[in-house]
């Protein structure tokens, strides 16, 4: 009986053939993303890691301040606009009532005899400082804004600046404004509230990223952001279980 030899085909040492071209895939700049996948939550940037910026980076922004202008219309916007507004109309109107108080008792221009108002020394020619400064806080609350933020800012130094200068006047013959201790006192107190109104949501190292003053100083990001926040054409939402 004669056998049967099963022959089997040989194996092929031929070259395999070259895949074929794949187009090369495109990360998600927006997202952050480096691999291709279906679902994935966006990606929001953050500023690099590293040592805390040094006390020059925040006077540095504090007098260049950003070109953030304020628009109303949006409700960030709107809360910080209105926080300025209330703290330069309420200091104004505690400015304007001090002097025109001193102007009724007809308190002497540079008189020092120690006259007061509201538990303050005073005489004219402060009467007429507080209210012209008081109005000025009042255009400010017109106007609103980065102007009102701004405004705040530059006469809450003013007030501590002049608190420290009285305070070196006090006893001395250049003491035109019949300044004692409680007026030093309450130059500070009001140049300090007017600074916190005024740097309310501008300056800080921890602003939320929806904050006017932080997307001027971080444009870049900012559109990474909300161009990531944008939703996607023809991209639906994994349906929920139950």
């Amino acid at each position: 009986m004669a056998a049967h030899a099963i022959r089997r085909p040989r194996a092929s040492h031929a070259p395999p053939a070259p895949a074929a071209p794949q187009e090369p895939y495109v990360a998600h700049a927006a997202y952050g993303c480096t691999e291709p996948h279906e679902h994935y939550a966006p990606f929001v940037a953050h500023e690099p890691y590293g040592p805390p910026p040094p006390r020059s980076h925040f006077v540095r922004r504090l007098l260049h301040p950003v070109n953030a202008r304020l628009d109303e219309h949006l409700p960030v916007d709107h809360r910080l606009s209105k926080i300025y507004r209330v703290g330069a109309g309420l200091t104004g109107l505690l400015l304007v009532a001090f002097g025109i108080l001193g102007l009724v008792d007809r308190i002497g221009f540079f008189d020092t005899g120690g006259d007061t108002v509201l538990a303050l020394n005073t005489n004219g020619a402060l009467s007429v400082l507080s209210i012209c400064i008081g109005a000025l806080l009042f255009v400010g609350m017109v106007i609103g804004g980065t102007f009102a933020s701004t405004l705040n800012i530059v006469l809450g130094l003013g007030f501590i600046a002049s608190g420290f200068v009285n305070l070196a006047l006090l006893d001395t013959e250049l003491n035109f404004l019949a300044f004692k201790i409680q007026n030093v006192l309450f130059s500070f107190v009001v140049g300090v509230m007017l600074m916190w109104f005024g740097m309310y949501g501008r300056v800080g190292s921890a602003l939320p990223h929806d904050n006017p003053y932080w997307q001027a100083r971080h444009p870049e990001q900012a559109a990474r952001e909300q161009q990531a926040a944008r939703p996607r054409p023809g991209y639906r939402r994994p349906l929920e279980g139950p």
